[in-house]
């Protein structure tokens, strides 16, 4: 079988499930409600980054990306589901290449239109101090909020396959962002600038001043995506279905 029907039955799949799309619309509703809210916070505070504020809704809403991304791939060990699909598509490298780019495909424009949602919620609720942001820092945290996005979603898919199973991925990448990362990477030294999550974030940031670059930064983020992604073929190839 061709890629491009394989890739409509996953897009398909997608659509379908009830809980994909709700995942991303949570993205959506999470990602722009929190940067509300954190710019009317932060609109006195003169020390604060504007673009990390304005965008800041980015940290709660990857944990929808990542649902997103761990459901999307955890559908396939219900019901001997994944009996079937491989069944009609027998080369699973292939199959594995269609499920990932469906769910690139759509968790990045949601994660562009979050990030554009955001931007402005956020921006007005900083007022007049948002007029600090340039046109090419905005446009820079936007198009890094989606991708950081998507990057977030792929890593737990390739996690999800790896694991075959949604929950167990979940246990393990949703107390890593808000725990490991969040708190403990603060006190832990520069070591942790280098984890996927806080490696990412910093295109968010209007004015970075850790070890990593915007782009950089996002190329971790990258990075460790791939990893989980060929971790989670190699697992495919190796393990029955």
């Amino acid at each position: 079988m061709w890629f491009a029907p394989v890739l409509h039955a996953e897009w398909l799949k997608i659509r379908t499930v009830r809980s994909l799309p709700g995942a991303l619309l949570a993205l959506f509703a999470v990602t722009t409600a929190f940067s509300a809210v954190a710019g009317a916070d932060n609109a006195s505070d003169p020390e604060s980054d504007l673009l990390f504020t304005a965008l800041s809704g980015a940290a709660p809403g990857q944990i929808a990306a990542i649902s997103f991304g761990a459901m999307a791939v955890a559908t396939e060990y219900h019901n001997d589901a994944l009996r079937l699909s491989l069944a009609a598509v027998p080369r699973r490298g292939r199959w594995f290449a269609a499920k990932v780019t469906a769910i690139a495909a759509s968790t990045l424009p949601v994660g562009l239109l979050s990030a554009v949602a955001a931007l402005f919620a956020g921006r007005a609720g900083l007022g007049d101090a948002a007029n600090g942001l340039t046109t090419a820092e905005q446009i820079r945290g936007v198009t890094g909020c989606g991708v950081y996005l998507t990057l977030m979603a792929l890593l737990a898919a390739g996690l999800a396959t790896l694991l075959r199973s949604g929950v167990a991925t979940l246990a393990v990448l949703i107390p890593f962002v808000l725990v490991v990362s969040f708190v403990i990477g603060g006190a832990a030294g520069t070591a942790t600038d280098f984890l996927p999550d806080r490696a990412g974030q910093v295109v968010l940031q209007q004015t970075p001043d850790g070890t990593l670059g915007p782009w950089s930064g996002l190329a971790v983020t990258a990075l460790g995506a791939a990893a989980a992604l060929l971790a989670g073929a190699w697992s495919l190839r190796r393990r029955d279905a």
